[in-house]
């Protein structure tokens, strides 16, 4: 089988914050000077008015799309798509995904919630993957956004996406409820934030229980502020948790698990992608492809290591191995109705932090997909041999 033609677009990432050093630990990470609790109370009043101008011009999530997806997909079709993990799964895939769509897809490099969302306002791109809070907060910020796709994991409480990192010589932070007076690391917008205001929920504490440190979840910010001790607390994922603890468990770094769900990986688009027939269609193949790359990666953990995170990430062996044990069996579910109920109970903590209207989880999803989803899930179990 033939592979679609692509070409990469590496569209400009926003540039991180400049931050003061204010020494060097024994080791790495380096540590930075980290905004305090005020900014939090800034960006939450930000969201807060954000909520507020957005209702008085009118924006809110629009109803779901209805009406049969179209399937021809016209000559000269592009769809232009920030999925930077299931590029690199069709590509190390090679003949095991059948990647001729039929149309091209340009691949973007662009990735995370709010890099994402600014491609789509900036009219660069057609199709993001993140978590299920980005698409929340382009609705609030007055962009039409839908959900087309999503999975999760099925052993979500063995292998879940975050565990809290606690800082060194911070005792006495054993379970959640132990959060109580101390400063977290919190991310407004993005998955780490939401988990921070879950995990307060689920421990019956509040906002004001705690002292919310913002800070950008990208790279090594958390766990360099974790071990600089600018916060006590700070949620990590993936390899982090490893190198942390291997860093600075010996001095008292420890982690503690949350025990709620942190398991969403979804596809959202803007609705105009939806409302043009051509990109509509083209976006049913593709959805297809991204729920067996899904699989395939599960399925190939060897040429998924070598090929993604050792020549494709630079991570070592060792911690290849640890993402790969830890990266959970995916669930790709066919009926959206309790992924939509969860969602829903998540915009309404969100909505209650921010300030900012509640949104009916329904109008973000586009159900119509879900089949698609189911769709390719099953095309490429039969391909597989079931």
């Amino acid at each position: 089988m033939s592979r679609t033609a692509r070409t990469s677009r590496h569209l400009a990432r926003p540039a991180r914050p400049v931050a003061r050093r204010t020494g060097s630990p024994p080791r790495t990470p380096r540590p930075t000077r980290v905004a305090v609790a005020a900014l939090a109370v800034l960006a939450l009043a930000g969201l807060a008015a954000c909520s507020q101008a957005n209702a008085e011009a009118g924006h809110g999530a629009a109803s779901a799309p209805t009406g049969a997806l179209p399937t021809a997909v016209p000559a000269g079709t592009t769809l232009v798509v920030g999925d930077p993990t299931t590029q690199k799964a069709v590509e190390i895939a090679g003949d095991d995904l059948d990647s001729d769509l039929g149309f091209e897809i340009e691949w973007a490099n662009v990735s995370g919630g709010p890099a994402t969302t600014e491609a789509f306002r900036a009219g660069s791109l057609d199709v993001g993957a993140v978590a299920d809070i980005p698409p929340i907060h382009a609705t609030w910020t007055g962009l039409d956004v839908q959900i087309v796709a999503a999975a999760y994991r099925e052993d979500w409480q063995e292998n879940p996406i975050y565990s809290f990192g606690v800082a060194p010589g911070v005792d006495g932070v054993d379970e959640l409820e132990d959060l109580r007076g101390l400063r977290v690391a919190y991310s407004p917008g993005q998955a780490q934030g939401a988990i921070v205001l879950r995990a307060l929920e689920e421990a019956g504490l509040t906002q004001d229980d705690v002292t919310l440190v913002e800070l950008p979840s990208t790279g090594d910010v958390y766990p360099t502020a974790l071990a600089a001790k600018e916060v006590d607390v700070a949620p990590l994922g993936g390899i982090q948790v490893a190198r942390y603890l291997d860093a600075y468990g010996s001095d008292g770094a420890h982690v503690v698990a949350h025990g709620l769900r942190d398991d969403p990986s979804t596809l959202y688009v803007p609705s105009e992608v939806l409302a043009d027939p051509a990109k509509a269609a083209a976006l049913r193949a593709y959805v297809e492809l991204w729920a067996a790359a899904k699989l395939w990666v599960h399925d190939h953990p060897e040429e998924w290591k070598q090929g993604y995170y050792v020549e494709d990430q630079g991570l070592s062996a060792a911690d290849a191995d640890y993402l790969v044990a830890h990266a959970g069996v995916p669930d790709l579910p066919e009926d959206w109705t309790e992924p939509i109920a969860r969602h829903q109970e998540t915009i309404d903590l969100l909505a209650q932090a921010t300030g900012n209207d509640v949104l009916d989880a329904a109008d973000l999803w586009d159900e119509r997909f879900a089949a698609v989803v189911a769709e390719g899930a099953a095309a490429y179990r039969a391909g597989a041999g079931g």
